[in-house]
């Protein structure tokens, strides 16, 4: 092996179809410019119309190539027949999410039902239809969900949302080897806190803010650009051989 043979794997996604949804705002619109940056076709799908087709156009007049459709995650015949129309994708970003903080004793059934069904229903039927199309048409892929640091830890007020994060942590693991023999790979993206518009009434609360701060070890919160460089790793070749992982954006939270 010499200088001549090694080069190091590219991470454009020139010719790539990616599917992200939840992308009308915060990281999941962050995950989709990113992937357009590097060149793919991304299809950005949320349930506010008027969110994603200006995500579409601010791409497109940014160069990039990009589609947008409404569609409820939580609906398995509304996923299929969007995948089925618009795919098959190589890439998935499974972003829609939610989370309702309270204390175990003041969960509502309609709290556990909210966030079960978009953080772990709707990403496993999304996860399916796009497995389901790229088995068909032979062609490799690669998954990645936006999970959690609360998929490898606890918080106060989190039970709910640990316990949706957790599972996707076991689904993923467990599709890295279901899905390995048709070289389609599972990951997962563990953010801490990250500032966005959504974010910005909890981070006003100075003693939470202090409190998040000082469980991370670079001192600061997350921010956008730190989960797009991840997404477009974990969708390129440069992870050619990263499956059933899961790549900790957390500023060092789990490391503790």
């Amino acid at each position: 092996m010499t200088t001549d043979t090694l080069k190091t794997p590219s991470m454009r996604l020139d010719g790539k179809t990616a599917l992200v949804t939840g992308a009308g705002r915060g990281i999941g619109l962050a995950a989709a410019l990113a992937l357009a940056q590097a060149g793919a076709h991304v299809t950005l799908a949320a349930r506010t119309a008027q969110e994603i087709e200006a995500a579409r156009a601010g791409i497109r007049a940014d160069g990039g190539q990009a589609s947008a459709g409404t569609l409820d995650v939580t609906d398995s015949a509304a996923v299929s027949a969007f995948v089925a129309a618009r795919g098959p994708f190589d890439i998935l970003v499974n972003n829609a999410g939610t989370n309702r903080p309270s204390l175990i004793t003041e969960m509502l059934d309609a709290d556990y039902d909210a966030v079960m069904n978009l953080n772990v229903k709707a990403t496993m039927f999304v996860t399916r239809e796009v497995a389901r199309g790229l088995i068909a048409a032979g062609r490799p892929g690669s998954i990645i969900t936006i999970s959690s640091q609360m998929g490898h830890v606890g918080g106060p007020k989190r039970a709910l949302y640990c316990a949706t994060k957790h599972a996707v942590e076991g689904m993923t693991k467990a599709l890295a080897w279901e899905l390995g023999p048709h070289n389609i790979r599972t990951n997962t993206i563990c953010p801490t806190f990250i500032e966005t518009a959504m974010t910005q009434k909890m981070f006003a609360d100075a003693a939470f803010r202090t409190y998040v701060e000082s469980r991370i070890a670079l001192g600061r919160l997350g921010r956008l650009e730190d989960i797009m460089g991840a997404v477009v790793f974990l969708a390129s070749d440069a992870a050619a051989l990263v499956t059933g992982s899961a790549l900790m954006v957390d500023g060092g939270w789990t490391a503790a």
